[in-house]
């Protein structure tokens, strides 16, 4: 019969230790004087960027509660009525505590589950690297000569231990949401190179892979695939990728009909105050040497037809154009790897890329060049 109860007691245990909560409990306290009935918000960022509401609770003696269930670890915020600034909290299964002063949200207290405790403890190391910058930033304000330039080499040194301090929790915690975030922040900015950045992400739980930021890495990483492939299409030296799009009059035009001896593919737009600039030096290049053989085919990242044509008329641009009318998300830009305008391609008459970006006199330069 002992023995029954024993076998029965050390199930029971086996089962406590082994089952994951179904769901969290988040027990909150705020410090100071507050009024009962104080509404708390539960957010996370929407599909637009912005906070969107996911719960509300109220407050009593200062305290509040949310429950639910989180299939995937997911970065919340908590906001209170009538009060300055907010809490990150992370919501997984477990109960969550969440304990700050009033008048001071930004540095709240939370822990209580795995997720939780590693962010605060990332948010911890980070913040006495941030307080060394803040340090540098200050008496960088009254330095000059060459003290001032002994706190810039200080600055990018500490810059660079930043950098190395994140990449080295992200690899030491595959299984924080935080690691996830760092990384998706890091390949967002292209801080990482694209082979480090998947090798990191391979290392990552599964559970840590299938959460948002765990799949925004991973489109991340194909954009940065894309752009590099990219880069090296429209590199100079390589021959110029072929494309075509709807021209002025809706009709399509190639890249290889509106080819001359030479050719400038020229990315710009009617709202690009720098691109309306540089347009009268190229028309003076273009009236200059289009009888010599140079061609141009403007590619317009405008958002509207009527902008598009309207800069044209304005600016006496009298050469070949075409436009997909999608801004930045044009498929001819991202062929070209070009993510800001003004942005040229010179071409030789064999279509391949001689040189990128030139204006003004520089570009002058090279065409003259290329036709003599």
């Amino acid at each position: 019969m002992k023995n029954s109860i024993l076998i029965l007691l050390a199930g029971v245990l086996l089962f406590s230790c082994n089952s994951k909560p179904e769901g969290f409990t988040l027990n909150g306290k705020l410090r100071g004087e507050m009024t009962d009935g104080t509404r708390v918000f539960l957010k996370k960022i929407g599909e637009n960027n912005q906070p969107m509401e996911v719960d509300t609770a109220t407050t009593t003696n200062g305290e509040f509660t949310f429950t639910g269930t989180a299939d995937i670890p997911e970065l919340h915020y908590i906001f209170v009525e009538q009060l300055p600034g907010y809490t990150a909290v992370i919501l997984e299964n477990g109960e969550i505590q969440f304990s700050a002063q009033r008048d001071s949200m930004g540095f709240a207290d939370i822990g209580g589950t795995f997720q939780n405790d590693t962010f605060a403890d990332y948010m911890e190391q980070s913040r006495e690297i941030s307080l060394q910058a803040q340090s540098i930033q200050q008496d960088m304000k009254s330095a000059s000569g060459e003290a001032a330039l002994a706190l810039q080499d200080e600055m990018k040194e500490l810059q660079e231990e930043y950098k190395t301090f994140e990449l080295d929790y992200v690899k030491k915690h595959p299984r924080a949401l935080i690691s996830a975030l760092v990384l998706d922040r890091a390949v967002a900015t292209k801080a990482i190179e694209l082979q480090e950045a998947e090798e990191i992400y391979k290392t990552l739980s599964d559970e840590i892979k299938n959460s948002k930021p765990g799949k925004q890495i991973l489109e991340g990483i194909e954009k940065l695939k894309a752009s590099e492939a990219a880069g090296k299409n429209s590199s100079i030296g390589a021959k110029a990728p072929e494309f075509s799009g709807p021209s002025l009059d809706g009709t399509e035009i190639a890249l290889k009909d509106v080819m001359g001896k030479v050719t400038l593919i020229d990315f710009w737009a009617g709202w690009c105050r720098p691109c309306r600039a540089e347009n009268p030096n190229i028309v003076a290049v273009y009236n200059k040497y289009h009888d010599k053989g140079l061609n141009i085919l403007g590619v317009s990242l405008d958002r509207t037809e009527e902008a598009w044509k309207k800069a044209i008329a304005e600016d006496g641009l009298e050469w070949n154009h075409i436009s997909n009318i999608s801004y930045f998300d044009d498929k001819i830009a991202k062929l070209y790897n070009v993510d800001a305008i003004p942005a040229a391609f010179l071409l030789d008459e064999n279509g391949i890329i001689v040189a990128k970006n030139l204006r003004g006199p520089a570009l002058e330069a090279k065409v003259a060049e290329l036709l003599n």
